[in-house]
């Protein structure tokens, strides 16, 4: 009985473990790589108004984007976007 009881112990720690992990990686890790992704989108889907670039070490950094109807309501998004510069000189 007491090894029963030993294993059923070990087996709501392991549950416990597993749900505190879970909670953890969609409270705080999920929303960042959530919000990476979207901004990835809407960035693939914007045009950019170049006098608001600036060249920050090998990435280009635009302040002023707009990507027309990339929301899910349908409005458009705003917003900064950050592009790998791939010109070569």
């Amino acid at each position: 009985m007491k090894e029963a009881t030993g294993e059923l112990n070990m087996t709501v720690v392991t549950v416990v473990a597993i749900a505190a992990v879970a909670a953890f990686f969609y409270a705080f890790v999920w929303p960042a790589i959530r919000n990476q992704i979207e901004a990835s989108t809407y960035c693939a889907m914007a045009t950019c108004d170049q006098s608001s670039c600036t060249q920050e070490g090998s990435r280009r950094v635009c302040t002023d984007c707009l990507a027309v109807g990339a929301m899910e309501d349908g409005s458009d998004w705003t917003g900064t976007c950050s592009y790998e510069d791939d010109t070569t000189e």
